[in-house]
């Protein structure tokens, strides 16, 4: 390892120009004769639309078009997908219901687009909007996903009959009852994981330019896979032929997974472009984006965990209901089936499991992945339920855990995923040992002297990252492949460009990708560059989402340096006259190992390229590309064990102390994995304690649209946290990579509401647990 190679602590290249204002963003680019945009959206959660009036607001100052859903179908632009097929368990598809870019004749949520208009200025595109006219019949709605199974609940879709998107299964029911039946204690839960809105700190925003000229156009947009952003436009929505579409998303500020999908403005923007005869530019305002960004999490289910006498686990049962909001996003039919309950076995050896999911459309706010997709629902409802468990049987948690861990690997589960690597006890001890857990309950009594109730709550996780092989997803269902790409180019002089299909939108890639190349090369980390989100520069790559820039995006890169390896220790046999196998590359030469014979890179790399001495037969030039399928997902795994004080007078609760023992196989940089494991844990706080996406029942207006109602996490709301790493090496991929960028988000709510309940003494609490709620809990509790 050398100072800026793998396992450094390198300081990221890119932070100098955030934090010196030198991003650059979509909202920051101005191209020549750009207009900008503002939608006109529905102000209720169900209507027809009887008339749209817009010739107050073409008159408006400004005004260069005012665009309708009638329109953009007359112009042949297809209505959104989504992208992965589930079969309910009487081998019905799913039934998706039409969601066009702009609505035609009826709205399903607060928020659907209407109309665009595009005007000089922005000001003047939203007094515009302001103008357009729309007349609607208000038709009755249900926010409430089990609400909206019910019989006489407004139906959405014609499409989906009772608004049931599908009822599917996995895993064996029979022998999940039998075991049930016979078990010495069954615990029951009911257990909600709240809506979240993923607030990332840059809004979503579209550029889109139509050259008339070229008959080609542009889209700069806030995405986390611009690649799959053209395919889609492309291929599904119709907006313009692949060869004819460029997508770039320059400098992105967060996404969280709710920026992986492809949203009504972008195809509007760039059909806007071609009909209006300007480029057009909308960014959402900070309530636009609450109400129209695609929702998290959002599942209502029933548990039951079976033991028997030794307090073994024997089975898992879990119906599962999950809201969709009004249409299906582009992965939503994903997330609560094979991102969810194919996690549910967990860390634990536990021999029979099923689970039923039941997809409902509302009208509310589509949902669809944020940061964890599926696995933080799955790892809450078991953590919850497995804490509760060792309550009920009066046994330590921890030591219910340890008995039921999974010990011998590979394993198999119930619920298709095969676990290659992992040691849960290394992570369950370090945490113990971190947060003194032996000693809590000297410090539960001397804060009860202090007129406050200290609990502790623990939570070991596992999750599937670096999603996964194309033939495995696309059997169960996924409409493309997960692998990715990346090039290596050697310049002349020997600077290095990486191209890779990942995208890097807080991750840390211009710095550790770099660092991978400076490790194997031996050259400065500031001789390579990273080039990446924009279709026209790199090959067709899958983007970044699910922990899968290191294990999959990295692997790409290592098959490609690989490449390059073999080509320069050829060229460098030859120029020395050695054989190819002595030849060894350190710091930044190509040696003949045991002698003094070297070459040093950047002459190397010169003579690939004015090729007057290169081996017979070889091509010039020193670049090289390569593709990456995984061949199993990762399991990332770890241990979170929170404490709190809660005021028994207020229900207010303050995180005394966090501790988070992960394992992440092979770390590329220790410091920015620490800063991905700080901010996923801070999103789990907050959805645990403040966070959640309220609407009202009978209008289905979103009263949470804003920050003075949806509460984000403050520094003053957490503590320092404690984190360390173990390490079982990935056996799937070159670097022994698991991916980091998720577990924090995973681990942390369950560890969280786990340690309140054991301070309150009362298991029944939900998500977020504000004081209000911590409060009532407790006065129920005391009162039994």
């Amino acid at each position: 390892m050398g100072i800026e190679g793998i396992g450094a602590r390198v300081a990221r290249k890119e932070d100098k120009r955030f934090i010196t204002g030198s991003g650059r963003y979509v909202d920051d680019l101005v191209v020549p004769g750009m207009k900008h945009a503002a939608f006109v959206r529905s102000p209720h959660a169900h209507a027809d639309i009887k008339k749209i009036d817009v010739k107050a607001a073409q008159a408006m100052p400004g005004v260069i078009a005012v665009l309708t859903g009638k329109e953009i179908k007359a112009d042949g632009i297809g209505n959104l997908i989504c992208g992965w097929m589930i079969h309910s368990k009487d081998g019905t598809p799913m039934k998706m219901g039409a969601w066009s870019p702009m609505a035609v004749d009826r709205v399903r949520y607060v928020g659907d687009a209407v109309a665009i208009v595009v005007a000089e200025t922005k000001g003047q595109a939203r007094d515009a909007a302001e103008a357009v006219e729309v007349t609607y019949k208000e038709k009755k709605s249900v926010a409430d996903a089990v609400e909206a199974l019910k019989k006489g609940a407004p139906q959405l879709h014609p499409e989906a009959d009772g608004n049931l998107i599908y009822d599917w299964e996995i895993g064996d029911s029979a022998a999940t009852d039998a075991a049930i039946a016979k078990a010495a204690h069954v615990t029951k839960m009911h257990i909600v994981n709240n809506r979240l809105v993923p607030n990332a700190m840059e809004p979503r925003a579209a550029l889109g330019h139509y050259d008339k000229g070229e008959d080609h156009y542009t889209c700069w947009t806030t995405s986390q896979n611009p690649h799959v952003a053209r395919l889609v436009m492309s291929a599904f929505y119709n907006v313009a032929p692949e060869n004819k579409l460029r997508v770039i998303a320059p400098d992105v500020g967060g996404g969280f997974g709710s920026k992986i999908f492809i949203y009504p403005e972008e195809i509007v923007c760039l059909w806007a472009s071609k009909r209006a005869g300007v480029p057009v530019k909308w960014v959402a305002d900070r309530t636009e984006s609450f109400l129209t960004d695609a929702h998290g999490r959002d599942h209502v289910s029933e548990v039951q965990l079976a033991f028997d006498a030794d307090n073994r686990m024997t089975a898992l049962k879990v119906d599962t209901v999950a809201n969709f909001g009004a249409y299906m996003s582009l992965f939503s039919s994903s997330v609560p089936t094979y991102l969810y309950a194919t996690l549910l076995s967990g860390q634990y050896a536990i021999p029979a499991i099923h689970a039923n999911v039941r997809a409902v459309y509302t009208n509310t706010a589509p949902v669809d992945a944020y940061r964890g997709a599926g696995r933080p629902e799955a790892t809450y409802l078991l953590e919850r339920v497995v804490e509760t468990a060792a309550r009920e049987l009066g046994v330590s948690p921890a030591e219910l855990r340890r008995k039921n861990f999974i010990r011998e690997f590979p394993y198999q589960t119930p619920v298709i995923m095969a676990y290659d690597a992992g040691d849960y006890e290394t992570s369950l001890e370090a945490a113990m040992k971190e947060a003194d857990y032996a000693g809590f309950e000297k410090r539960r009594e001397k804060a009860k002297k202090a007129g406050k109730l200290r609990g502790i709550g623990m939570s070991c996780y596992i999750e599937a990252c670096g999603i996964a092989p194309s033939a495995a997803v696309g059997s169960l269902g996924a409409g493309v492949g997960l692998w990715e790409s990346a090039e290596v180019r050697v310049n002349a002089v020997g600077t290095i460009e990486v191209l890779t299909g990942s995208h890097s939108h807080g991750q840390g890639h211009e710095t550790t990708f770099s660092q991978l190349v400076a490790d194997r090369f031996g050259v400065p980390i500031d001789s390579v560059s990273i080039v990446h989100g924009d279709t026209d520069k790199v090959q067709m790559g899958m983007g970044t989402y699910g922990s899968r820039s290191g294990a999959v995006g990295m692997s790409a890169v290592v098959k490609a340096l690989d490449k390059v390896e073999a080509k320069a220790k050829k060229i460098a046999a030859h120029l020395m006259e050695a054989d190819e196998g002595d030849i060894v590359i350190e710091n930044g030469e190509l040696k003949v190992a045991g002698t003094d014979k070297s070459v040093p890179w950047f002459q190397l790399a010169l003579a690939a390229y004015t090729a007057h001495n290169l081996p017979g037969g070889m091509e010039p030039g020193l670049k090289e590309g390569a593709f990456y399928d995984p061949t199993n997902f990762t399991f990332p795994a770890g241990c979170y064990i929170c404490e709190v004080e809660v005021d028994p007078d207020t229900g207010e609760t303050e995180i005394v102390q966090f501790v988070a023992a992960d394992d992440f196989g092979n770390i590329i940089n220790p410091m920015i994995v620490e800063g991905q494991v700080h901010g996923g844990i801070a999103q789990g706080i907050g959805q645990a304690l403040l966070e959640g996406a309220h609407y009202d029942p009978a209008s289905g207006q979103l009263l949470t649209a804003s920050y003075m109602d949806y509460t984000m996490p403050r520094a003053d709301d957490l503590p320092s946290f404690k984190v360390s790493t173990s390490n079982t090496p990935c056996p799937g991929n070159p670097l022994g990579i698991k991916g980091c960028g998720e577990a924090g988000a995973i681990g942390s709510p369950p560890a969280v509401i786990n340690a309140i309940t054991n301070a309150i003494g009362n298991n029944d609490l939900a998500m977020p647990a504000t004081a209000q709620k911590v409060w009532s809990a407790l006065k129920a509790a005391t009162k039994h």
